[in-house]
């Protein structure tokens, strides 16, 4: 029982993490980046290298959760999930390095903010 509980615990943190991160891009892309191409059409290919990563992204989240179903069906394919959740981590760690080096400051500048 305890195993199964932790395999439900960790589906349940996992899915709502990925959801959280797809949420914040979805925002993103129909809110802020159409907002920033107006405002500054300079960042246009920063813009599109941003909305074509959060494509990426979504597909890296999509792995997560294929291999979380298949720990289900399989309790021996935890190594898949540590790959898949080390993909994101490194996949999103990069994707937000490049995103706060290129946007930080015209968003300061801009005062674009989400809410």
């Amino acid at each position: 029982m305890t195993m199964r509980q932790s395999n439900w615990t960790l589906g349940t943190y996992c899915e709502t993490y990925c959801r959280v991160v797809a949420m914040h891009h979805t925002i993103e892309d129909r809110a802020m980046f159409p907002r920033l191409r107006k405002a500054e059409p300079r960042l246009e290919p920063v813009v599109d290298r941003l909305a074509e990563e959060h494509e990426a992204i979504g597909e890296v989240l999509e792995r997560v959760d294929r291999s979380l179903v298949d720990l289900v069906a399989d309790p021996l394919r935890l190594d898949d999930v540590q790959g898949a959740v080390v993909l994101l981590t490194d996949t999103l760690l990069s994707h937000l390095s490049y995103e706060e080096r290129e946007l930080v400051g015209p968003l300061a500048r801009l005062d674009m903010r989400l809410v």
